[in-house]
């Protein structure tokens, strides 16, 4: 297939009901606050009126700005400092506290000194769909070879994209088009595949096949079910600062309490601005919803939102709103994946078993994220730009095909090509427009 329009009869995903959907959040939270359990890290669960989840946190500790230090413990009766673990920001204990559970310190922190002041130390995952990608990951057809194909030529030499996920596979390099690629081992005892197991080649998959030149690497952060705490994953991304990468592509993250932007992701901006060749991407959440899923909804992140299998709408999981930058194909993708025996989770297919031999077909914005941090690498090394510049030039490319009712939108290719990917046959020179959702630019009219 060639990587510039979408495969045909392919089948999306089984649509979810709200209870079905609400059954399958629950069993990945009780996942992810196991494995946090099993290492002496307690997580709160804050829901909202109607029982669903709101966001998760680490309990008996918050993120307290430091000039508010001295005041925080006032309002709280007592805690201390614990961890000063980036400029402006530190992990502050609520144990020996007058007040020590984490949502009734901040309501009174809220109450005295204002909203923001302080925030949890919120949880995130590999981008939530209720915590966990829009689908388990599914056997591909025999002899399958990856989806979007892999792009022709030297696309992506001399870039370097740092990957924040779960690490990579031992035998990621017997795909040609993981060769060379580095990273912190994910492991596990075959033949049993754990939940989230090679999600971090899978995501790598996807960006060398719109770059197969770039230097990449994949970190194993994500290792309590997929998931980690907002303080640990802000002092990874700022150690990973100095490591000189041009793309930073995370396809994790997490909403918050009372949608109040993570403290220490704001934090990390101060850092960040400091590094220009450098940009992060990172995936808008498998929400189905307008709410901010942070840290993709900041203005400092090119967020990245998920095409259905057909590439003219809005896949049924992905969030949305004018906080996502732009949408790429994000179902049904076909990548590197372990080898072995998976036992589904998820309740409606609880004890279901899948034999995968190396590949696997996924779904979320997870996976429509790296196909952005390819292209961007692609595209950079095609015309010299750094990665903002050709970030910057995509996204306005994506605004000059936006797709109506669903927004700005990119497709494998892209990063080399002025083509219409409607079905109409048209190639199109695409002007810049204005606006996050194409005000100004170009449509096709398909």
């Amino acid at each position: 297939m060639s990587p510039q329009g979408p495969p045909p009869d392919r089948q999306p995903p089984d649509r979810q009901p709200p209870d079905r959907q609400r059954n399958k959040t629950e069993k990945h939270v009780s996942l992810v606050a196991g494995a946090f359990a099993d290492d002496d890290n307690q997580i709160s669960v804050a829901r909202r009126e109607n029982g669903d989840l709101d966001y998760l946190c680490q309990e008996g500790f918050i993120l307290v700005r430091d000039a508010y230090l001295d005041q925080v413990a006032d309002v709280v009766g007592g805690g201390a400092p614990e961890d000063g673990f980036i400029d402006g920001v530190t992990h502050y204990s609520l144990a020996g506290a007058e007040i020590s559970a984490v949502a009734a310190a901040l309501d009174a922190i809220d109450a005295r000194l204002g909203v923001g002041v302080a925030t949890p130390n919120h949880v995130m995952s590999i981008c939530p769909g209720g915590l966990c990608p829009a689908t388990e990951p599914d056997e591909p057809p025999r002899g399958a070879g990856p989806e979007p194909g892999i792009s022709p030529g030297q696309h992506g030499r001399g870039a370097f994209v740092y990957v924040v996920d779960t690490g990579k596979l031992d035998d990621a390099a017997t795909h040609p088009w993981l060769e060379g690629v580095t990273g912190d081992p994910d492991e596990f005892q075959a033949p049993q595949i754990p939940p989230y197991t090679g999600h971090g080649t899978f995501v790598a998959g996807v960006a060398r096949c719109m770059a197969p030149a770039t230097q990449m690497h994949v970190a194993n952060l994500m290792h309590y079910s997929g998931a980690h705490l907002e303080k640990e994953i802000v002092k990874h991304l700022d150690a990973a600062l100095s490591l000189g990468p041009d793309i930073i592509s995370l396809s994790a993250g997490g909403t918050s309490r009372k949608d109040v932007p993570p403290l220490g992701f704001e934090a990390l901006w101060q850092r960040y601005r400091h590094h220009k060749g450098v940009v992060l991407v990172a995936a808008a959440g498998n929400n189905a919803e307008r709410r901010p899923f942070w840290p993709a909804a900041f203005p400092q992140v090119v967020s990245v939102g998920a095409l259905a299998a057909n590439w003219r709408s809005r896949a049924s999981f992905s969030d949305y709103g004018g906080w996502v930058d732009v949408y790429a194909p994000g179902e049904g993708l076909v990548n590197a994946y372990a080898t072995g025996t998976y036992v589904c989770h998820e309740p409606q297919r609880a004890g279901e078993q899948r034999e995968f031999h190396g590949m696997a077909q996924w779904s979320g914005t997870s996976f429509a994220t790296p196909l952005v941090s390819g292209l961007i690498a692609a595209r950079m090394s095609r015309t010299g730009e750094s990665s903002r510049r050709a970030a910057d030039a995509l996204l306005a490319k994506a605004r000059a095909q936006v797709i109506p009712g669903v927004g700005p939108a990119l497709y494998p290719g892209d990063a080399d090509a002025d083509q219409c990917h409607h079905d109409c046959g048209e190639h199109h020179h695409h002007g810049r427009g204005g606006g996050r959702h194409g005000d100004g630019g170009h449509h096709c009219g398909c």
